[in-house]
């Protein structure tokens, strides 16, 4: 009998816990609204690509999120509609003139921020329409938001992080760590065939077809599940 393949692991129950300290808050816009928060102190997550501010509240409250480039520990932070196009400052996408870079987008209007997340990164809003405003992401694409979204002026802090090589595997490995990420993730031809349907032979290749059905068991469900079709495919005459 074969072992359980790596999904089958994965989905089973957490045989270890992730360090609190690597996660010391929650990196959500806050809900507020009409508001002037102070930072009072910018935190270092290993668990973040960008650092993350602790903002306090008139009414004593504590909030943390993404910190954009150019703010600064006892700088004010606005949220709300009427606020300045300030870097850090949270408003919503309708109120926005277009080409401006911003990050921490959401997705739906209060959810906190889902887009433009990552440091370094930032989204700029291209269009503006009655309901709705179209925003580049990081990616290049194009993405069509509710306008009553909410979104943090300027480009997210931690530029540059990809610019040093990470030289060798132990690098890779606490850095995975860090952030409860599976290091290395080894391919299943290169794995013997005790281990996953892919592995053994004389070679590394899937010897075979690698198309299985949606209804596919557990230790079969890899490689292409459910193509709707797979090759290059021909160029229609």
């Amino acid at each position: 009998m074969g072992k359980r393949t790596r999904s089958q692991r994965q989905g089973s129950s957490p045989k270890n816990r992730v360090s609190s300290h690597r996660f010391p808050a929650n990196n959500k816009l806050p809900r507020k609204f009409d508001e002037i928060g102070e930072i009072v102190d910018l935190i270092h997550s290993p668990a973040h690509t960008a650092p993350l501010a602790k903002i306090k509240f008139e009414d004593g409250t504590v909030s943390h999120f993404a910190a954009p480039e150019g703010v600064s520990v006892g700088q004010n932070i606005a949220f709300g509609e009427n606020v300045s196009l300030r870097p850090g400052n949270v408003t919503t996408l309708d109120r926005i003139p277009e080409g401006t870079p911003v990050c921490n987008v959401e997705s739906r209007p209060g959810d906190g921020g889902k887009f433009a997340r990552s440091g370094g990164n930032s989204a700029i809003l291209e269009t503006r329409m009655d309901e709705t405003v179209r925003v580049r992401l990081p990616s290049g694409s194009l993405k069509e938001l509710p306008s009553k979204c909410r979104a943090t002026i300027g480009v997210l802090g931690g530029h540059g992080r990809t610019d040093k090589p990470l030289m060798k595997a132990g690098a890779a490995h606490h850095r995975a760590k860090a952030r409860g990420k599976l290091y290395p993730s080894v391919s299943g031809v290169a794995m013997n065939p005790v281990d996953h349907p892919h592995g053994g032979g004389n070679h590394q290749a899937v010897h075979g077809p690698n198309s299985v059905s949606r209804n596919a068991p557990p230790g079969q469900k890899v490689g292409n599940i459910a193509p709707s079709r797979t090759g290059r495919g021909r160029r229609k005459e």
